[in-house]
């Protein structure tokens, strides 16, 4: 079983853009939870809200504009609300990256796979690894619409 997911996508926008949408509250609605109640800083664990697919608390560990995002959530469909650290968990990472053209890469790593209960790892790798991929599609639509 892999770690870690790792994905890339390329955006015709600035950075800062780019930073806000994954970092501001207002903007992370557009194209990832449906949701989002509480503090979205670092040290906080607000609740991102999937719809009829339930809620998930996340640990927002990481925000260094414009390059660095990330937080600690439990993954899967398993909806888990209480304290993130207190129980094993992956780190969603977010890295933007100006490239010579203007555009910037955004990089996605979500690791700590392995150190899931071995019940339920290979159903929240897979499912996590076509999520990604179906959001931060959503993610290069809101920035080809806007």
């Amino acid at each position: 079983m892999q770690d870690s997911i790792k994905r890339e996508i390329t955006i015709s926008s600035s950075k800062e853009r780019i930073y806000e949408a994954i970092a501001n509250p207002e903007m992370v609605t557009q194209w990832f939870p449906e949701t989002l109640e509480g503090n979205y800083a670092v040290g906080e664990q607000p609740v991102f809200g999937f719809g009829e697919h339930g809620k998930s608390q996340v640990c927002v560990v990481a925000a260094q504009p414009y390059e660095y995002f990330a937080y600690r959530w439990v993954p899967g469909a398993h909806h888990f609300l209480g304290d993130v650290l207190s129980v094993p968990n992956t780190l969603v990472e977010f890295r933007i990256e100006e490239q010579a053209d203007g555009s910037c890469k955004v990089l996605l790593t979500e690791s700590g796979f392995a150190a899931l209960p071995a019940d339920t790892v290979e159903a929240a790798f897979k499912q996590n690894s076509g999520g990604w991929e179906f959001m931060l599609g959503r993610l290069q639509k809101l920035f080809e619409t806007s």
